[in-house]
């Protein structure tokens, strides 16, 4: 299968419908004056940075984590329209709010080697395959091509059975021009090229999640309150001040947003009705290989799990 690209005029659904049928998609020139403004923010971060390890094997890669409090660029690359509406089509149908899941600088320089292949999903205990738990992207701060280490990627694998390897024949490799977006399926398989060329390449990687999941990045921590009050009222939310579903994620028995609000609310909640709405036309997700007891003739089962009040929940 080839990576299949677009370009920005290309509509929703021609996107979403690449995205859950390859697990991957390119959309060419999609904002390069905001990924070049980022790139010159984080430049100096991306000098100062050690060389491996990290994500990346080899002396010659560098990561840099953290964007959210290192370029005010990235949080406007974190919060893009266009990934806002692929995030909600891919992973709203498995719940009521996504989070931020990583940020980080992928800088490879001439002599990385290329990356063990891979699936992000994997740092949870799904078997594959599964709904999607991960929408990642890869902006390209400078042009990716296959000499200089353009992301390996397996079109198609993220609906593949659980433990089959890719051939060497599978693979193809994220080209684009710089400002360019590469975004993934987190069940995809894919891995960092080799930079066999003499020239930089550098990828700004931003990860969404499920928001009842833990994030890969701990943005709870890497976030305060203060810095999240001068954020775009959207990425603070993503970053954590905000509910993942229905009594998921309350601090002090609150609402987080409320953290940075100048003025809170003086009566408590756990959860909002619209979060209760959402949850409710959720599929439930089948987990594990216990097997049930039946349900004796008398009994009801209930389909939904109404949650109304503190009360219900205990």
């Amino acid at each position: 299968m080839k990576l299949q690209k677009v370009d920005p005029g290309t509509s929703l659904d021609a996107m979403c419908a690449i995205l859950e049928a390859d697990g991957c998609l390119v959309i060419e020139n999609l904002a390069p004056d905001l990924v070049a403004r980022a790139k010159a923010e984080l430049d100096d971060y991306i000098e100062s940075a050690p060389f491996g390890p990290g994500n990346f094997a080899g002396e010659h890669a560098k990561n840099v984590e953290g964007l959210v409090g290192k370029s005010d660029a990235a949080h406007h690359l974190i919060i893009h329209d266009t990934v806002m509406a692929l995030c909600d089509r891919i992973l709203l149908p498995n719940c009521v709010s996504y989070q931020v899941n990583y940020t980080g600088i992928m800088h490879l320089e001439p002599g990385t080697v290329a990356q063990h292949i891979h699936r992000d999903g994997d740092m949870y205990p799904f078997r594959h395959s599964c709904p999607p738990a991960i929408l990642a992207t890869m902006w390209a701060g400078t042009e990716f091509t296959h000499a200089n280490g353009g992301t390996q990627i397996v079109p198609g694998s993220h609906l593949w059975e659980h433990g089959r390897k890719a051939r060497p024949d599978e693979i193809v490799y994220a080209e684009m021009p710089a400002g360019s977006i590469l975004l993934y399926q987190g069940g995809l398989i894919h891995g960092g090229g080799a930079n066999v060329s003499n020239t930089k390449r550098t990828g700004i990687s931003v990860q969404y999640s499920l928001g009842w999941l833990r994030q890969e990045e701990n943005l709870h921590l890497a976030v305060p309150p203060e810095m999240a009050k001068t954020l775009p009222d959207r990425l603070a939310r993503l970053a954590g001040y905000d509910f993942g579903g229905p009594f998921c994620g309350f601090v002090h028995g609150d609402d987080p947003h409320r953290l940075i609000e100048d003025t809170p609310l003086s009566e408590r909640c756990h959860t909002y009705p619209e979060l209760n709405e959402r949850a409710a036309k959720l599929q439930r997700l089948h987990w594990g290989d216990i097997e049930p007891v039946p349900t004796p003739p008398e009994s009801e089962v209930a389909e939904k799990l109404p949650y109304n009040s503190v009360a219900d929940m205990n």
